[in-house]
């Protein structure tokens, strides 16, 4: 059971209930202890309490701590229940506070939690409820505390979620419990994980698989709770047949008979007949776990069996916190206190029937009604007109299932999140809207809809949820769906009356609202056979229950919504004269560089060391003119990325600095509006057609619209027309090109471009270099990072080689590729190569012969210490049938040359065997 927390604002329990999404969330934010003025002074005592054993005979203790009050005795006793993977300790500021109170408190650890023994049984009647009356019994051995007779100590049960079910069930199988508090938990867990809201229909709905993957890792993952086994670590403490049956419901999207009956048997529903201890059911209102329903059967058996209870109705769950703790904890004060007492009030100590309205958008707590007596979830009855579409809607299920609607996100329903568009998905929903509302409403429980199915298949599983329609959007005040599962004949329309998610919702006069139907819920199992629905309205009515109750007067009415803006906008006002300030400091502090005004870009002692000591870039320096592409080359780890990341002021140099045109770069830096980049490949919206990215694109820098120069832009895609398809449809060098050409949006003056022919095919690398040499020459400047050697040596005019974060060459690339002590000749045909190769040998000062065999293109590179023209003419005078000669090399060579250069000879060799080994080193990589 977790306890209530006394926000004082709104936003912070929308904090809470990010913390609640998690493991926590099992436990539930319930009804807490009293909060004490003062605390008196509490003791504690911690021992361990045998109970039954395991099937299998394996001994159990239960550890538990005893917490006294101040004070003579004897006193009454609260058994105090923890929720779904907590233990004693989740609990003990509540103890503190119940003791503060005058109670003897009893906490415990469950079975199969913290450091009791045992495994976990879901709260079976042979395990976990035979454990609490067994606590019972130590309870009313203590001299501390109340009896009612022997062994019966006077006694109330607490919990929540998981603790809320144990205390129920608990109370119904042992009389000596004197009242109950039972908060956010279930009546039948079997509809509560496979709920089904065709109504009149018995068949288990689909699985709660997000919620059914927590109750695991929180079995499996929570601290204190390792298996017990290295064998069970994939059910963690759960019992291992138990845990089968749930595994075998997950891959199957629906229990066994024989899981439904477990399910059935380890809930409140199974014992509740039996409580006769006055009971306080406490439930929330956009709860995704246990929804309304539950409490709602549970106080029907209760009304049912004529026993004292009162329904409390909060907007808080285990999907967020209530928004009015303070008096839900005093209605559970208030409760405890009456009936430990032994007093018998008529009327209830608190209203029958209390719940919440939705949170006004002027405050921060949710206005609460009462009546005198509790409705149920069908009272009074309004019927809203719905407007029938001229043609039903077809609704699809996809193959596999994928991809699922986002109807809710469980664990953060009260956060509100703008999810239609995520929910409503084309194809695969369909909207049937109210007419506006003449009056303002309240609703209260159910809301049902009659809708008429026809399906291609022989079981349609769909989700129907309601929504406020606000323009073209619509949003949930609950975030809440209904699933429904129902047996079809193929091509047969079936009328089916769907049972919406039970809460409360306030309709305003002019309001307009919205059934969605949608084939997928990512909350849920789904099957994954594709099938086709046609869905329209076997009744144009929403039928709606309706109460009037009586609104408390509220102690903490703010209009937060004024107070948000007001300090909104002068968060605004401070941001941004902050901003201005922050930019004018900037600028001032910055050296721009006169002498470099008119170079594209300046790398000046580039210094960059990763905290794990790694010093990626050391001393960088080099320069990129107008009119030139540069390529940045070097082995993986060079240190080519994290320099590119400076350079766009992606990233901060611990040393040095980049300019371009004379500018510093750094985050933010204005000069950076006219540079270009793709840079570790493109990113786009997939829903947007091409020509619509670069639209967006170009939007977001605030620019004119004409200064964009689309049209070259696309010119340099070729996409042709699928520039008008959604980019999820393109291949991945249709996206690659798509980027190039968004790099190149306004014709920046400095363009990066990461490994841009990533992708493409040779005809499309072959017409990209024309386009990039073009680019430049008409004054801007290019810089590529890349792998292709032969590709950089086709296209760039100069490079930039780095080796181990440091430059080892850069130059021109007709430079780097002339060598005085390299010849390369030509010849007519291969059959002259070898006869070549034999004068070469036999001349002196030869150092090395590469002959390539190409019969295109039949060479020999010679490395000679003799001056060139020495060797052209003896190997001339040999007869070798020579066709050309020249002196350039391949950028490979020079690459992995310079490479294998700037590394240490190895230990066991050195000159051209150590050398050779060297470069064979560097081509592996």
């Amino acid at each position: 059971m977790q306890r209530l927390v006394r926000p004082p604002r709104r936003f912070i329990a929308t904090a809470a209930a990010l913390s609640l999404a998690g493991l926590v969330a099992l436990a539930g934010p319930a009804v807490s202890a009293p909060a004490a003025t003062a605390e008196p002074a509490v003791t504690t005592t911690d021992q361990f309490v045998d109970v039954g054993a395991e099937a299998d005979g394996s001994a159990v203790r239960l550890d538990t701590r005893l917490y006294l009050p101040a004070g003579t005795g004897p006193h009454p006793a609260v058994l105090l229940a923890h929720g779904f993977g907590g233990s004693k300790e989740s609990v003990v500021a509540q103890a503190k506070e119940f003791a503060a109170d005058g109670n003897v408190v009893l906490t415990f650890s469950a079975r199969g939690f913290g450091r009791s023994g045992g495994r976990i049984h879901l709260n079976s009647p042979d395990y976990e409820v035979r454990d609490g009356a067994a606590l019972l019994t130590f309870l009313a051995a203590r001299a501390e505390v109340r009896k009612d007779g022997d062994k019966d100590p006077r006694v109330a049960v607490v919990g929540a979620s998981y603790g809320g079910a144990f205390a129920l069930m608990l109370a119904g199988a042992d009389q000596r419990v004197d009242a109950t508090v039972a908060a956010i938990t279930w009546n039948d867990l079997s509809t509560a994980l496979f709920p089904q809201a065709a109504q009149g229909s018995t068949t288990p709905g689909p699985y709660k698989q997000l919620w059914g993957t927590r109750f695991f890792t929180a079995s499996v993952a929570s601290v204190g709770s390792a298996p017990a086994k290295p064998s069970d670590v994939l059910c963690g403490r759960f019992d291992l047949t138990l845990c089968g049956e749930l595994q075998a419901a997950a891959e199957s999207g629906g229990p066994s008979p024989a899981l439904a009956a477990t399910l059935r048997r380890n809930s409140p529903r199974a014992t509740i007949a039996g409580v006769t201890a006055p009971t306080l059911l406490v439930q929330g209102e956009a709860d995704t776990l246990f929804g309304l329903d539950q409490a709602d059967a549970n106080a029907a058996s209760l009304a049912a069996k004529g026993t004292r209870h009162a329904v409390r109705w909060t907007d808080g769950g285990h999907d967020s916190v209530s928004s009015n703790p303070a008096l839900d904890e005093d209605a559970a004060r208030t409760w405890i206190r009456t009936y430990l007492k032994g007093t018998r009030t008529d009327p209830l100590p608190v209203p029958a029937f209390t719940y919440s309205l939705p949170v006004p958008r002027n405050s921060d707590t949710a206005p609460i009604a009462t009546l005198d007596t509790y409705p149920g979830l069908h009272g009074g009855i309004e019927q809203v007109p719905l407007r029938t579409p001229t043609e039903p809607s077809v609704v699809l299920t996809p193959p596999g299932g994928q991809p699922n609607s986002m109807t809710s996100i469980p664990g953060l329903g009260n956060l509100q999140l703008p999810t239609y568009r995520l929910a409503a998905l084309p194809g695969m929903s369909a909207a049937f809207d109210t007419a506006t509302l003449s009056r303002s409403l309240t609703v209260v429980g159910t809301p049902t809809v009659k809708l008429q199915v026809t399906s291609t298949g022989t079981e349609a599983t769909l989700f129907v949820s309601l929504w406020r329609v606000e323009g073209t959007d619509a949003v949930q005040q609950r975030a809440l769906t209904a699933p429904v599962r129902v047996a079809l004949t193929p091509g047969k329309a079936t009328d089916v009356t769907v049972n919406l998610p039970s809460s409360v919702w306030s309709m305003a006069a002019g309001s307009q609202w919205r059934v969605l139907v949608t084939s997928t819920d990512n909350a849920f199992t789904v099957p994954r056979q594709a099938r086709a629905d046609r869905i329209t309205l076997a009744t144009p009515s929403l039928t709606l229950p309706t109460a009037d109750g009586t609104i408390l007067p509220s102690t903490t009415e703010r209009d937060t919504e004024s107070l948000a803006l007001t300090g909104g906008i002068l968060a605004l006002l401070v941001g941004i004269s902050g901003s201005a300030l922050l930019r004018r400091r900037r600028r001032q502090r910055e050296v721009v560089r006169e002498d470099y005004a008119d170079i594209p870009l300046v790398v000046d002692r580039l210094v960059k060391t990763y905290a794990d000591g790694h010093r990626a870039v050391d001393d960088v320096s080099w320069r990129a003119e107008r009119g030139q592409v540069v390529g940045l080359l070097g082995p993986n780890g060079a240190g080519k990325t994290t320099t590119m990341r400076m350079m766009l002021g992606l990233i901060t140099p611990d040393s040095g600095s980049v300019h371009v045109l004379g500018r510093p770069v750094h985050p933010g830096s204005e000069v950076l509006s006219r540079v270009g980049a793709l840079v570790e490949g493109p990113g786009f919206l997939p829903h947007l057609t091409g020509r619509e990215n670069l639209d967006a694109f170009w939007a977001a820098t605030g620019r004119p619209a004409e200064e964009a120069e689309i049209d070259e832009a696309l010119s340099v895609a070729a996409l042709g027309g699928a520039l008008d398809r959604p980019v999820r449809t393109y291949s991945h060098g249709m996206k690659q090109r798509l980027g190039i050409a968004q790099a190149m949006l306004g014709r920046p003056e400095v363009l990066f471009l990461d490994e841009p022919t990533n992708g493409l095919d040779p005809p499309q690398i072959a017409a990209m270099r024309p386009i990039l040499q073009s680019y430049a020459a008409s004054g801007r400047t290019v810089v590529v990072s890349s792998h292709l050697l032969a590709e950089v040596e086709l296209t760039c005019s100069h490079v930039v080689v780095m080796h181990a974060g440091k430059v080892v060459t850069a130059g021109p690339v007709s430079d780097l590729l002339s060598s005085d002590d390299t010849t390369v000749f030509e010849f007519a045909s291969v059959g002259a190569l070898e006869p070549a190769r034999s004068a070469l040998a036999a001349m002196d000062g030869i150092r090395s012969v590469e002959l390539v065999d190409d019969p295109s293109k039949p060479t020999l590179t010679v490395v000679s210490d003799r001056p060139r023209e020495e060797v052209v003419r003896e190997l001339v005078a040999s007869g070798a049938d020579v066709v050309g000669v020249g002196s350039r090399r391949h950028l490979e060579e020079v690459f992995l040359g310079v490479i294998a250069s700037s590394q240490a000879p190895s230990e066991d060799g050195s000159g051209d065997a150590s050398l050779i080994e060297r470069l064979r080193q560097v081509r592996a990589r």
